[in-house]
């Protein structure tokens, strides 16, 4: 038994290690060319009314509420959930809107876990198409190093945001296509 307990904290001893080796930020970033001007891009990201169509958890929880404060778009947009144990409960808030370049997001959680990142939209003009590019930032605990070393959190929620960058571009591309086919009527 003494020899089963020596190994047990051995193991666990070198997992404390292991985990407090582990970096101290979180960085995720994905990004896709999306054939529409940075205008038309930056519209759907920047009014959180618009996400429910790209977003990578809009559909985990149809039972989700839902509430949007402050101006329906750009600088001081907020939007709050409550959810199941997918999407859990938080809020996001665009705390930078630079029209067609930029947004910048603070997401804050309370559940599952209490935590806070950093997340930023870049809209980068490439010939006649879009590069949009989706990062989040955020500060490690021992515990979410911990997770993240289990869990591979750069997979899991990188594989969430190509998800969410495909819709974004399937929906926007879709939207100007529209745009194009419909001819402008003259004004009389």
């Amino acid at each position: 038994m003494l020899k089963l307990m020596v190994v047990f904290a051995a193991a666990l001893g070198l997992l404390v290690l292991i985990v407090s080796t582990r970096p101290n930020e979180l960085r995720i970033s994905r990004s896709v060319v999306i054939k529409a001007d940075s205008t038309s891009v930056f519209a759907h990201v920047n009014d959180f009314h618009l996400w429910d169509e790209w977003s990578p958890w809009a559909k985990l929880d149809p039972q989700a509420k839902t509430e949007f404060e402050g101006p329906s778009s750009g600088k001081d947009a907020v939007f709050k959930w409550s959810g199941n144990a997918e999407v859990g409960i938080g809020s996001m808030t665009i705390v930078e809107s630079s029209p067609a370049e930029r947004i910048r997001i603070r997401l804050d959680f309370v559940s599952p876990q209490q935590d806070s990142s950093d997340v930023e939209f870049t809209f980068v003009p490439d010939g006649d198409s879009t590069r949009v590019t989706w990062t989040m930032t955020g500060q490690h605990t021992f515990v979410s190093k911990a997770i993240c070393f289990l869990l591979n959190m750069e997979k899991m929620l990188g594989g969430q945001f190509e998800t969410g960058l495909a819709k974004m571009k399937a929906a926007v591309e879709k939207e100007a296509a529209s745009k194009a086919a419909t001819p402008n009527k003259p004004l009389n």
